[in-house]
């Protein structure tokens, strides 16, 4: 169907749009669940925000779970690597996964106070904890990974896990937590009213102001404070079977802004992540939240288009053996590997975009208080 090389750069820009989907569909679930403890102050309060996602977040699942397949199966290579240097953080991501299952499922078939106030923390855990991390991760990622290979291509992780939490990756993960909070925060206030409401939209207003703020420091620390990019120096052939030892890879002082110098179409993608977050406080005080959740996920677009689009054609630079830098061209599988990917793709992909279809319609409707009591057998 396609070439080699055409085809590399199709996964790649599919992995992408699974990414950008996770973070807008189960993204703003995991919003509402960070905000869950601070905008509802009674149990009925907390009943009306967990039922706002209760119904389809499992489905939301589907862009987290497709995304992590898409990854094994493109990039088999990131895959095994990733999961060797972020082994912890992986398995604490899974593990504040545990919780919303089980605190959607359970958390109101006892009637205790300390039994769902536990549960209301554990599915805070779950909300909290995944877009940080992610966001750490992905400010690594912008350092680089010390890992590197031997000549069997066995991947070696050199450093550690308390060396992840640096502070550049801190501040990514700032970033990340209120960019998924901001959504969150417009994804509740355009389902509910009254007192809730104007609580999601304060704690919108407050996340949204961070994640611009945290994202033009992270843009200028990326600039002016020391962190280098990693520039190919050798000649890639694209169409070439992987082999990512097969390059010369230096670091850069404008490493990461070389792509953004030679194609300046690609500066429209950090101005949409700043003016859409902005945009979007904008609509919530003028409480036209439906067009604000519009903005407010063309602000997450941007923000991991950004990033995207600055480290490519990387996907895991090594930070000790640049050389063994993870690419769009030396770390996928096979040519009929992608092909046969693609196709299944084109078959499953627009399933899954019906169902978000469904999920945007579901959003018309608002959850009320009168609404859980009307149906407190049904409701969550």
């Amino acid at each position: 169907m396609f070439d080699y090389e055409t085809l590399k750069l199709i996964w790649w820009l599919l992995v992408g749009v699974l990414l950008v989907g996770f973070a807008i569909m189960d993204g703003h679930d995991m919003g509402v669940g960070t905000l869950l403890p601070f905008v509802g102050r009674s149990d009925i309060e907390r009943r009306v925000v967990i039922n706002t996602v209760g119904p389809h977040w499992d489905g939301n699942q589907v862009w987290f779970i497709t995304g992590g397949g898409a990854i094994f199966a493109a990039w088999p290579l990131v895959y095994a690597t990733a999961f060797s240097g972020f082994y912890w953080a992986m398995l604490a991501v899974l593990w504040a996964l545990f919780f919303r299952p089980v605190g959607f499922d359970y958390r109101s078939k006892i009637h205790n106070a300390t039994w769902r106030s536990v549960w209301d923390w554990g599915l805070f855990i779950g909300g909290a904890v995944p877009p940080l991390i992610f966001g750490v991760a992905f400010g690594n990622l912008l350092q680089g990974v010390p890992f590197e290979f031997n000549d069997y291509l066995v991947s070696t992780y050199t450093g550690s896990f308390w060396q992840l939490l640096n502070p550049f990756a801190l501040l990514a993960g700032v970033v990340s937590s209120a960019m998924i909070t901001m959504h969150g925060g417009v994804y509740l206030a355009h389902r509910t009213e009254g007192r809730i409401q104007h609580r999601a939209i304060s704690g919108a207003l407050v996340a949204a102001m961070v994640t611009v703020v945290g994202f033009l420091l992270a843009g200028l620390w990326l600039r002016l404070g020391g962190i280098e990019g990693y520039v190919i120096t050798s000649v890639v052939d694209g169409g070439a079977m992987p082999d990512p030892l097969a390059k010369t890879v230096v670091r850069a002082a404008d490493g990461w802004w070389r792509n953004y110098q030679q194609q300046p179409l690609l500066w429209l993608l950090p101005v949409m992540a700043s003016c859409s977050a902005l945009v979007t406080m904008a609509l919530l005080i003028a409480r036209r939240t439906g067009l604000a959740f519009i903005l407010s996920s063309l602000a997450i677009t941007g923000v991991i288009g950004t990033a995207g689009a600055a480290m490519f054609p990387f996907i895991m630079p090594s930070s000790t053996m640049p050389n063994a830098s993870l690419t769009v061209w030396d770390s996928v599988s096979s040519h009929l590997t992608l092909g046969l990917m693609l196709v299944a793709t084109l078959i499953f992909m627009p399933l899954i975009v019906i169902y978000t279809s469904w999920a945007y319609r579901v959003m018309r409707g608002k959850v009320t208080e009168s609404h859980i009591r009307a149906n407190e057998h049904s409701a969550y």
